[in-house]
């Protein structure tokens, strides 16, 4: 059975890889599948604010 610092360490490796997936996701996206990527990052994590400006998903 793995530690709870392990599962911890999966947990953001996993967050980190997705959301890799969802920046390369970004570059391409049109209008409303950047909104649908954003929804999904506030899903994700608290910091999901930085992520969105960082990616340019807010809305302006």
């Amino acid at each position: 059975m793995a530690s709870e610092r392990e599962k911890e360490i999966k947990r953001r490796r996993k967050r980190r890889k997705q959301i890799a997936h969802l920046r390369a996701r970004a570059a391409k996206a049109t209008g409303s599948e950047k909104q649908v990527l954003a929804d999904k990052l506030r899903n994700m994590t608290p910091g999901y604010k930085v992520l969105i400006e960082s990616m340019g998903l807010a809305k302006k």
